[in-house]
């Protein structure tokens, strides 16, 4: 019977990598908490939730998909949406209960704004974090 070589083990995944992320995606942490990283896990849904409450407390505006205009200022809206979206259930909850910054230019609501893009910016690099753990990727 041949031998079964030691790292056989760290191929098989810790936990399904596809509800680590849409967990890690839903509720920033969760996805490292379900990996026994409680720590990181809470470090990283206290950032995700201080950065989105900055921007909102600055009134920043959510980025709305489509509209007119130019490639370049269509290409900044969806990005900037899909930024909002990645914060997860922080942007859907918002969004519900009716959050709606007033159309407004000032310096506070443009910061405002992309606090609110940086916490969903900051959730995605959870994610990837979260999925490369569940693969055995890093440690």
């Amino acid at each position: 019977m041949p031998a079964t070589p030691v790292n056989a083990s760290s191929s098989v995944p810790l936990r399904s990598p596809s509800l680590t992320v849409v967990l890690a995606w839903l509720i920033p942490g969760s996805g490292h908490l379900l990996l026994g990283r409680r720590g990181r896990g809470a470090i990283i849904f206290a950032t995700v939730l201080v950065t989105f409450a900055i921007g909102l407390l600055m009134r920043g505006p959510m980025f709305q998909p489509g509209g007119a205009g130019d490639l370049l200022s269509r290409v900044i809206q969806y990005g900037g949406f899909l930024g909002d979206i990645a914060a997860g259930l922080l942007y859907f909850v918002a969004v519900w209960l009716g959050y709606a910054a007033p159309d407004e230019g000032s310096h506070a609501t443009d910061y405002g704004a992309k606090f609110l893009v940086a916490a969903g910016l900051l959730n995605i690099l959870a994610m990837v974090d979260a999925y490369e753990i569940a693969t055995r990727q890093k440690d």
